[in-house]
């Protein structure tokens, strides 16, 4: 408010800031998004509050409260969890506490690791306790972790030593270390940028300040020339992510909203032109568009994620189009996994369609303070689907596995509510243009790609990883607001989807980022070795000796 008070006081004396404006404009967007909210019919208070300040979560015993009646855990989950999974022979280890305790020494898996001896013993050294027995290593040493700060990007300045002969003038300069020889920016200089920018939402101009405020100047112009060029040296691996991701079995898609200054304003408005005048209807149609997205797409295959990003005028669908594309022929269509609108599909390509159940779910819990009955059991139905999707998923069971467990356990309790749903309306219990008839209407209406996962092997239940995987890029709009062009766009989209990759191989985006690029011509060659899941491997393969 006080930001806002200031903002009126430059008004009234027509002294407005440069930044002003963007203030301006966000606020009676606000408004104008806030006035038809309260307008809609459908609004609730509750929901309002939700829209204005977010909601904590959206679990049924939070929006419906608890109960203690609800139906026991399936009769088939003891005997699923002592039941093998496909390919070998062993069950599924239980899985951890949540809030354990802090983090142990291992959890330190990027820490430098020192060994320090005993100071003044060796194994096999008498006892100086009794004198009569001998000290032997034991298998678990005493463990001490220290935490160190330090700059995101560190600097060392070598002075180096110049000698002149008093009489021929020649100088003499020492030789640089072996640190110091080479470029002025190391690998892992690029690769913290990235990581920050693009990993964590940091601006170009936030590192700058936090720079130079620890003594290490590091301005914004020259983070970007450092990551440009990175990511040109990385975009043969992001082509083949893309190529690899194509052949996934199962895809997520979805969109968020972007920024891209190039298209916007003067310079959009003549590229619209210079268009206008081509013979592609589809590039007239891209062209008149004014919205701007970036569609996060997630692949599977054989348990491992490929995350992928987008960012320009194209939907979700369009991008989704593109990538299959590059699909193997050989392959079969794939399951894709969206929410239920057009803009999401990509086109005349084929591929085996699902709906997510959250946004269904979604619906009820919007409605659930007008409608608590009808919500309690439509949630509390949702809620048996989630748990016994999360009991295959911790007993690790195959897909096939999971598909029969799902159609014994959770096939009657959607079949139940599937007639619950058409009750409502056959008996006038509900009116069908009520929020409630809405959110009915809603599962009615897409059933069947809904409820995939009861007739299909592989198929999720809801679009959650993409949702997640976009956060990054929610993130970095948040905090840098927008791409200056779409050559940034494209960079940012390379650094996020080899960042979320490697996240979701559970390695690290740093090392990764470092490695791939001191390594950049190799990965230019042979870049399906240079993936973030088996980089490791290649760089263990190059070191090993081979034999003459």
């Amino acid at each position: 408010m006080d930001k806002l008070e200031e903002i009126l006081q430059r008004v009234e004396t027509k002294d407005l800031h440069a930044d002003d404006y963007e203030t301006i404009r966000t606020v009676i967007e606000s408004y104008v998004g806030l006035f038809y909210a309260v307008g809609d019919k459908n609004t609730t208070i509750q929901r309002l509050r939700k829209m204005l300040f977010g909601a904590r979560t959206e679990k049924t015993a939070a929006v419906v409260g608890d109960r203690k009646d609800l139906p026991p855990p399936p009769a088939q989950d003891m005997a699923a969890s002592t039941a093998p999974t496909e390919g070998n022979g062993e069950t599924s280890p239980q899985l951890p506490r949540k809030n354990h305790g802090r983090n142990g020494a291992d959890a330190y898996t990027g820490a430098e690791k020192i060994e320090v001896r005993h100071e003044s013993l060796q194994p096999g050294d008498p006892c100086p306790k009794c004198d009569e027995g001998t000290v032997y290593e034991t298998n678990r040493p005493g463990v001490v972790v220290r935490l160190v700060g330090q700059a995101p990007v560190g600097a060392k300045v070598y002075y180096l030593q110049k000698l002149r002969c008093n009489l021929c003038g020649m100088v003499f300069t020492a030789e640089p270390p072996e640190g110091a020889k080479g470029e002025k920016y190391d690998a892992t200089v690029g690769s913290m940028i990235a990581l920050l920018k693009y990993g964590n939402g940091m601006p170009f101009n936030r590192d700058e300040k936090l720079q130079g405020s620890l003594g290490i100047p590091l301005p914004a112009s020259t983070q970007w020339e450092i990551v440009e060029a990175q990511a040109e040296r990385a975009e043969p691996v992001y082509q083949e992510l893309v190529r690899q991701a194509a052949d996934g079995e199962v895809l997520f898609n979805d969109d968020t909203t972007v920024k891209i200054l190039e298209m916007m304003g003067r310079r959009a408005n003549e590229q619209i032109l210079a268009e206008d005048a081509a013979d592609d209807s589809a590039t007239k149609e891209m062209s008149h568009r004014s919205g701007m997205f970036t569609t996060g797409i997630v692949s599977t295959r054989e348990g491992r994620k490929i995350a992928l990003f987008f960012s320009g005028r194209q939907h979700a669908g369009e991008n989704l189009k593109d990538v299959l594309s590059r699909r193997t022929e050989t392959l079969g269509a794939p399951i894709q996994m969206c929410d239920a609108l057009a803009r999401n599909l990509p086109g005349e390509l084929a591929t085996i369609v699902a709906n997510c159940l959250a946004h269904g779910r979604r619906q009820f819990v919007e409605v659930a303070d007008r409608f608590p009955e009808e919500c309690r059991h439509v949630l509390e139905s949702f809620a048996v689907i989630y748990r016994n999707d999360a009991l295959a998923r911790q007993q690790s069971l195959s897909p096939g596995q999971r598909l029969h467990f799902h159609q014994t356990e959770s096939g009657p309790t959607m079949e139940k509510l599937h007639v619950w749903f058409g009750r409502r309306f056959e008996e006038r219990l509900v009116e069908p243009n009520s929020a409630l008839g809405g959110a009915i209407s809603y599962l009615l209406r897409h059933w069947e790609k809904l409820t995939l996962f009861l007739r299909v092997a592989g198929a999720p239940l809801d679009n959650n990883v993409c949702e997640r995987a976009l956060k990054k890029a929610i993130r970095h709009r948040r905090n840098s607001l927008f791409y200056k062009t779409c050559h940034g766009a494209h960079v940012g989209d390379i650094f996020m989807s080899l960042i979320h990759t490697c996240e979701f191989c559970s390695g690290n985006p740093f090392d990764y980022l470092t490695e791939l690029d001191r390594h950049a011509h190799e990965a230019s060659v042979n870049p399906q070795n240079w993936m973030p899941w088996n980089y490791r491997q290649t760089l263990a393969a190059a070191a090993a000796p081979t034999d003459n």
